[in-house]
This record gives C-alpha cells, structure tokens and sequence, in this order.
C-alpha cells in the first residue's frame, strides 16, 4: 500500500459533470487542479452506470434561447458530432477526453474520500482510498470544491447544511409543507430493453414485486417503447434517508424494475414476446442530499421572480420539479412542474459555504431551499454552476480572496473572467478593460438591416392562435405576413412586452388592433406596429385565430426569430400547477414575412455586448449571400495595438436542445449556424494583410487563435 501527496491549486472532489466542469474550468484559468471521483467512470447520474438524460435550461423547449454555453455548451456540442445515437459509452468517453486535454488537471478514478482536515473554518485536506491500486491519497489545495452530490467532504468539515423540507414559514414558499420534515426527493435505477428478433421468455426472481398490488399500473405511464428516462418515475426512498439506507433503496428499486418488466413480459397486456432485457442499472441514481448553506439561499421567490442578481454566475430555466416521496408507491403523479417565465440568475453567494471560508461546493448540494432545488437539481445546471465555482476558485486563490471577499467585495474580477470563458451566465455586459476589441471600429460588407423570408414552404391555417418573436433594436416598426384568405376578414394582432430581456412570452399586453384582410391567395399583409423600448428588446407579436386565414411558412427564419403556437395542455400535463401551453411550432423554420429595418444585426454587435441572446439575437449577420457572396468583418484602431489572443465567439442555435443522450435524435451533426470556414487576417497600418489562421469545417462555437507572439496592429 502506498501513500500519496497531492498538492493543486483547487481539489474538485466529485467527477459528475458539476465536478468536471469545475475541474476543466479552474485548469483553463492556469490552476492546478486535483479531480476525485469515487466511480471507475466520469459523469455521475449522466454516466453509462446511471444512464440519466442531461437536462438543463432549456426545459425540453419550454424556455427559448436557453441551452447553456461554457464547457457544457462544448460537451453538449462535441457529443452531438460524435455520438448523435445517443450511446452512453460514447458519452463516458467525451468526457474523458475533455478532462484529459486539460493538462493541469490530474484526475484519480476509484477514489473514495473518507476523511477531511478541517480547522478554525478551513479546510486543511482530504483523504482518499483508490480502490484496486489500494493506495491512500491526500489532496492539499488552498480551496475545496464539494461536487460529490451529497456532500460528504462538506459534512466532514463541518459546514452548514440541511437536508428535507423546510417549513413554509421560513422563506414563505407556497410549495413548501406547512410543517417541515426529512423527505427528500427518492433516487431512481433505470432498464433498457431492445428486440432480440425471436420469442425469449423472462423469469422474475423471487424478490421481483408484483405491481399489480401497487398504484404503479394505473398511475404511471408503461409502453414497450419506453427505455431509460421514459421511467424516470421509478423512485423511492424519499421518504427514508437515501444516504444511510442507499442499499435498501437499491434492492427495492430493482425489485421494481423487474416487477414492472414481469408485467410487461407476462401479463399478456403487451406485445412484448420478442423483447429482452438489455440493461438494468445497478447504482440508484440519487435526486436530493445535504444542501449546504451560502451567504445567499436560493429560494423559490428567485426562481420564479427571476431575481437580478448582481453577483450571478449562472443561469436555469428547468421547472421547479417536485415529486411526491413515496416514489413509485404515491397514489399522486408522478412530479409537479412549475416553470419561471424564462430562465433566472443563480448567484456566487449560494456557492461557498458560510462558515468554511475555503469551501466552494456545485451541484445538487448548493445553497437553496428544497421548493428551488426542485430545479437546480438538473445535471446541465449543475454544470454551468461547476464551472462557475472553477473560474472563481481560480480567480480567488490568483487574488488572494476568500469567496466571500470574491462575491462581495471584487465581483468584477468574476464578471471579466466569466465573460472571456463564454461561460452560462445571462445579462452580464463585455465591459472588460483588456478586451481591446471594445476600443475598435467595426466595419463590416454589409448587414442584415431589413430581414425577410419570402420564399413559401407551404401554408399553415391559422386554427391556433400564433406567436413571434422578433427583435426590437431599437424600435419594432411595421411587418408584412405572406397570408391566403378564403374571404374577407380580420385579423387580431397584438403585441406583447415579455418584460425580461430573457423572456419570450407575451406576458404584458402593448397594443391591440384589427387588420383588414382581403380575399385572396399569396398577398403581403402588412401589420403596423411602432414600439420603441427603454432598451434593444424581445417583442412578441400574436396573431389571434381566425380559421379563414393561413400563412404561408419559410425553410428559414432570420436569427433571434422564433414561431409558437397556444394550445391547451394534453391530458397527461393536466396535473402540473403551471405548464407553459406556447409551444414551438415549426422549429427550423418559420414564416415568410418582411420586418422593418432593425440594426438586431449591426457590424457592432461583435464587440461588448453579450456573448448570447439577450432582449435579442446579440449577433452581427451579414446579408444575403446572394448580395453579399464573401462577406468580412472588420476591427480597425486608431493606434497600434499588441494583441496576444483573437478570440471568435459564433452562433452555435443556442435555441437548439441537444438532449440527445439516451433519449432523442436530433438531426444534425454539425449545428447548421454554425461558420464553417473563414479566414482570420492581421495588419499594421498600411501593410498587407497576413493570414494568422484558416479554418475549415469548424464546428465549435468559442474558436481561440493564440498569436505566436504579441502582434502589434491596427
């Protein structure tokens, strides 16, 4: 037996994806980084022992513009080039591969952390089995990050934490019990199955339950067609402690897996003959833990209000996401849903521990009562909050800062950094003062001023009522639909105010009025409208229903555009308190209509401003390519300037959802917005242009050009 030493910057303990976003990031910030992870693979609940679909922001497309950047963005969008089938080993090794290109990262798998030394408040370090190499590892770090889930090294710290449901009465949450108690969220074990092409028979063992005598068949959902998440309702324990009776909820979970495949295979309601067990998971993948405390609580007021907050590193858009602690044995639903009007600001102070001044800790063990944890929980959040506490580990120990110091008293170090990573916070302005982009004049061969899509695709009655989203940069002025009308009619328009830049729901009523429709097939009808907000902004425009009307639909929409419809809720969305019934229709394209002119899309947007949409699109783009057929864009100073790093930050659909692991198909490789090929010059004054980078088939969103040298230039 061997006994290690292993002294880094930051010893991120926990190789879920909180855990390894927090790794990749604080390394990217030139910290050394110690990753420990007590499973023999990278992902946690993602990984192929759990096999959990990776949800984010984006709730499944109700929010909008919504999937995260940063090292999840690029995980999301490297898995969607080399594992669009969705294989979850294929998953293991993307992350693999992107903690391994991380040199100051030093990753020990099989490492079971059992002891901390921790005095006066502080971590001193912490101590680990690997198991097999039967070696016993200490990891010294000046800062600590908990990503373990639940929270051991955080307990064995002693840092301030709770577990259950706090009483409504504390933070005055309306979906939290009256009187508190220790429920949790249960963990749930999943199954795979596939066609084996001939009759196989199944054989329950004698500990498989029989579920005919539970609420399971009447209240949940069981088709032959559904695998892995499709029952993510297989869950219990909630109502035990799901750490110190984990082997208990283990054997019960499976005994329920195979009760229900028993069902399935036996009891002659299904056409299952050919089907076979694939895959049955044999680690409970566990929801809920010790949540430990922050300077700030996260609460459900800030989920739903959507709080502003000034430290924010993060964002979500998931649901508060409640389920019912009996599991699979609850005669209720399965979950409640109560989504926020967009996505909401999670802040730095919920990401330390108050009482240990060099713990950080991310994931499902941050600072946030148990109502706002019912949406921070999911894996995509836990990410980008991951990779907040990594740039910000890295830059509090560069600064000498504690964390409180960091959020309270030097946030815009954090706000520079989080800023130049692309990283998943909303709101946040490129205003940093070595970012010599923001003293250039941008020119660029033209701009998209006037956006248009005229070419019909088809039409769509307008039976339903239907939403836009277009930009008003700086003001919203008249637009033109292609439209059919069987006779003469009217037409109700209404325009909306989503009233937060990251909304995109008619939320506040501006104007409404009645537009004369002449009989007739394929004619431009033009809408006018005149808004002019505070500030470049989101307006929706809904078009009420009227069953003589359709529109004739585009292959294509200008970027920032999106279409929704209204519908009511179907039958198994009954039971959710508030599901947003706006749902995206025609969701890679769109119709054809002419907008005014806008300056959405001007030359300057490719500097300061935000790195995603933000009361708009918050991109440059240049004109058709039939007028503009090799457009550039252009950085000029007045004085020469050394520059060091040329970073590119493209259109990558953030509006895209990429949940793709074990579960849908979505049907690109390389995101079609994407630039593919381009080529980046440099000069000095009136010398020829130097080529410094030429890129093909890219198919990144944050390209990094390091120049050889610093290279002066105007």
């Amino acid at each position: 037996m061997q006994h290690l030493d292993i002294h880094t910057d930051l010893t991120v303990v926990g190789g879920g994806l909180a855990g390894i976003c927090a790794a990749i990031a604080a390394a990217r910030q030139g910290s050394t980084v110690a990753l420990v992870h007590n499973r023999p693979v990278l992902g946690g609940n993602s990984s192929s022992e759990v096999r959990v679909w990776v949800c984010g922001a984006t709730a499944h497309g109700v929010q909008h513009f919504a999937r995260e950047t940063g090292v999840m963005g690029e995980l999301f969008v490297e898995n969607q080039y080399r594992n669009p089938a969705g294989n979850p080993y294929y998953w293991d090794l993307v992350l693999l591969e992107a903690v391994r290109a991380e040199p100051r990262i030093q990753l020990f798998l099989n490492t079971d952390v059992r002891t901390v030394d921790a005095a006066d408040g502080r971590i001193n370090s912490v101590t680990g089995w690997q198991m097999g190499s039967e070696k016993d590892i200490t990891f010294h770090s000046p800062a600590f990050a908990d990503c373990s889930g639940d929270g051991l090294v955080g307990l064995l710290a002693g840092a301030d934490f709770r577990t259950g449901r706090e009483p409504r009465s504390l933070y005055g949450e309306s979906w939290a019990p009256v009187v508190p108690d220790g429920n949790t969220l249960g963990s749930t074990i999943l199954f795979y199955t596939k066609d084996a092409g001939e009759p196989v028979r199944f054989v329950p063992p004698s500990f498989a339950r029989d579920i005919t005598e539970t609420a399971i068949p009447d209240r949940r959902i069981i088709r032959t067609d559904h695998n892995g998440c499709a029952y993510w309702w297989i869950e219990w324990g909630g109502e035990l402690d799901v750490v110190d009776d984990n082997e208990r909820i283990r054997d019960e979970l499976q005994a329920v897996v195979y009760g229900i495949w028993d069902y399935i295979k036996n009891s002659g309601r299904f056409d299952a003959d050919h089907l076979t067990l694939e895959w049955i998971g044999s680690v409970p993948g566990k929801r809920e833990y010790r949540r430990f405390l922050g300077d700030h609580v996260l609460t459900q007021h800030d989920v739903l209000g959507q709080t502003d907050f000034d430290d924010r590193v993060a964002f979500g858009g998931w649901s508060i996401d409640l389920h019912p602690p009996g599991g699979v044995y609850a005669t209720e639903h399965g979950s409640k849903h109560w989504h926020p009007n967009g996505n909401y600001h999670i802040p730095l102070r919920s990401l330390y521990s108050r009482n240990i001044t060099n713990l950080w800790m991310a994931g499902r063990n941050i600072s946030a009562s148990h109502v706002a944890f019912g949406t921070t929980r999911v894996m995509a959040t836990c990410a980008v909050l991951g990779e907040a506490v990594g740039i910000a580990s890295a830059v509090a120990t560069r600064h000498g800062l504690t964390p409180r110091e960091l959020a309270r008293e030097r946030f815009e170090l954090m706000r520079s950094a989080l800023r130049r990573a692309d990283a998943s916070v909303l709101g946040v302005v490129d205003d940093d003062p070595a970012n010599l982009a923001l003293q250039a004049t941008v020119r660029a061969s033209s701009a998209l001023s006037r956006p248009t899509a005229e070419v019909s695709s088809g039409t769509l009655p307008l039976t339903t009522d239907i939403a836009m989203v277009v930009p008003a940069d700086p003001a919203l002025h008249d637009l033109e639909l292609l439209v059919d009308a069987a006779a003469a009619t009217s037409l109700t328009v209404e325009l909306h105010d989503p009233l937060k830049p990251q909304n995109y729901l008619p939320l506040a009523l501006i104007a409404s009025r009645s537009v004369q429709v002449a009989a007739g097939e394929k004619r431009w009808l033009r809408i006018p409208l005149d808004w002019r907000p505070e500030r470049p902004a989101n307006a929706v425009v809904v078009l009420r229903a009227n069953p003589a009307i359709s529109l004739h639909t585009a292959d294509s929409a200008p970027p920032g555009v999106i279409f929704f419809a209204h519908r009511d809720p179907a039958p198994d969305e009954q039971w959710t308190e508030q599901f947003r019934s706006w749902k995206h229709i025609l969701p890679r394209s769109g119709l054809c209509l002419r907008l005014g002119e806008t300056a959405a899309y001007a030359p300057g947007k490719v500097i300061g401003g935000y790195a995603r949409p933000y009361g708009g699109p918050q991109l440059w783009a240049s004109d058709d390519l039939a007028w503009d057929p090799e457009p550039w864009i252009e950085l000029t100073w007045p004085a020469t300037v050394d520059i060091a790093e040329i970073v590119v930050i493209l259109d990558d659909d953030v509006e895209e959802d990429l949940i793709n692991l074990h579960h849908h198909r979505t049907p690109y490789d390389i995101l079609p917005t994407l630039l593919r090929d381009y080529t980046l010059q440099v000069r000095n004054g009136d010398a020829p242009w130097h080529t410094v980078a030429t890129v093909h088939a890219n198919r990144r969103r944050t390209v990094r050009h390091r120049l050889p040298e610093p290279t002066p230039l105007t």
